[in-house]
């Protein structure tokens, strides 16, 4: 699930050098943590957080295949 966070955002923002996901485990989901340089915080949220709101349906889609729950928090 992180790389899928990574991919789908380094191909959003204008420095992708500075993108970073994080993961932590709990006993019930995965939380994956985005942090991105704050001039690109606009391009992964988007207008009235469409962006933000695909990217996290994309990763929930593919989590429901491995049988995981994620929950992702941009930063």
């Amino acid at each position: 699930m992180k790389e899928l966070v990574e991919i789908i955002a380094r191909a959003l923002v204008d420095s992708p050098d500075e993108v970073v996901v994080t993961e932590e485990e709990t006993e019930k989901e995965v939380v994956l943590k985005l942090k991105v340089a704050e001039a690109d915080m606009g391009k992964v949220i988007g207008k009235q957080g469409r962006i933000a709101k695909a990217i996290r349906s994309v990763v929930k889609a593919a989590a429901a295949k491995e049988n995981i729950k994620v929950m992702l928090d941009i930063e």
